[in-house]
């Protein structure tokens, strides 16, 4: 009987065979498959990849079933040898060296050409219905289904390890300025108390998962400092939404938008984006709406009018401008709504 050891999420047997493991993914149950031959890891070519030796790496790492293979370095490219070998698994093989193998030389592969796995027990982590990647809803795909996670107990500690799970730098003790509402279908976690260590959200002490005394309205929201910046757009001092001083939100603070340059084609995209019709009417010297106070965030714009977002229009960088709040944008949108 064979006797196995597990080092991190690698099995090595005691005869000195090697064990997969999955990298690049979020979690240990997704990634590219790497192999480690005495004591060098490499990647795995994927031309001879099958569904079957899938299932046999992700029964191996008890990851449940295997949910996608993927070819083409879907997770990134690798370093050291990449492995040819030819794993003829019949399926039902509980450790990836119990399959037959073969080694094929007639081919060459590359690091673009690496195996990569999804098993049924991977999860995910995202932040939905923000305006940037950084910032809305969080939201855990576990379990085959993406759910939401309880604010019961959650803190700014807790929040720093998803905004650094997701690369997206530290979490901002900040109102959203655009809720991102309730989410549907199942809440995942509550009551997380992580030290500030962990890699990733479910590393941190919780709740059973799925066990919860939760509804939607209490699902973490979350805005992160990182490069890919939260911003929003808003029509402020008007009758309705769709009327007003054009304001930004960047960089957790409100500003205003200079009227310098601006042009029918420029208030057709800030209309567009609120989804308000076209532009009806520019105030160039704010005495429709009112002068702002704060940052002036954008200045010289120049869009082509078929941006779907200001902020992909030309313009001087974000904050730099050589204009006054009294010369704050004001636009009146062809649609007139009270919602």
């Amino acid at each position: 009987m064979d006797i196995y050891k597990l080092r991190g999420s690698v099995f090595i047997s005691e005869t000195g065979q090697h064990g997969p493991r999955l990298v690049g993914g979020q979690d240990r149950c997704s990634g590219r498959v790497e192999l480690l031959h005495g004591d060098r890891w490499g990647t795995l070519c994927d031309v001879y990849f099958g569904l079957e030796a899938a299932s046999v790496i992700c029964q191996h790492l008890q990851c449940g079933a295997v949910k996608n293979i993927m070819r083409g370095a879907a997770f990134g490219k690798g370093t050291g040898p990449v492995w040819k070998e030819n794993y003829r698994c019949g399926g039902n093989e509980s450790r990836l060296w119990q399959c037959p193998l073969s080694s094929v030389d007639d081919f060459s592969c590359s690091h673009g050409n690496e195996a990569s796995v999804i098993c049924s027990g991977h999860k995910q982590l995202r932040l939905s219905d923000g305006a940037s990647r950084c910032a809305g809803r969080l939201e855990i795909y576990y379990s085959g289904t993406w759910g939401s996670v309880c604010d019961d107990s959650w803190d700014l500690t807790d929040a720093d390890v998803v905004c650094k799970q997701l690369g997206c730098g530290n979490a901002l003790q900040l109102p959203f300025p655009a809720p991102s509402g309730p989410g549907t279908g199942t809440i995942w976690l509550e009551e997380l108390d992580c030290s500030g260590n962990e890699s990733s959200i479910w590393q941190c002490p919780h709740a059973l998962w799925g066990n919860h005394d939760c509804n939607h309205k209490e699902d973490v929201e979350i805005m992160c400092s990182g490069k890919d910046q939260h911003k929003e757009l808003r029509l402020v001092n008007g009758k309705h939404r769709c009327e007003g001083r054009v304001e930004v939100f960047y960089n957790g603070t409100w500003g205003t938008v200079c009227s310098d340059k601006l042009e029918n084609r420029d208030a057709d995209v800030i209309c567009k984006q609120l989804e308000c019709g076209t532009a009806y009417f520019i105030d160039y010297d704010a005495k429709s709406f009112g002068m702002g106070t704060g940052h002036i965030w954008l200045d010289e714009i120049e869009c082509l009018s078929h941006e779907t977002t200001l902020w992909q229009c030309q313009g001087d960088p974000w904050g730099q401008h050589n204009c006054e709040h009294r010369e704050d944008a004001g636009i009146v949108c062809s649609g007139n709504t009270m919602n």
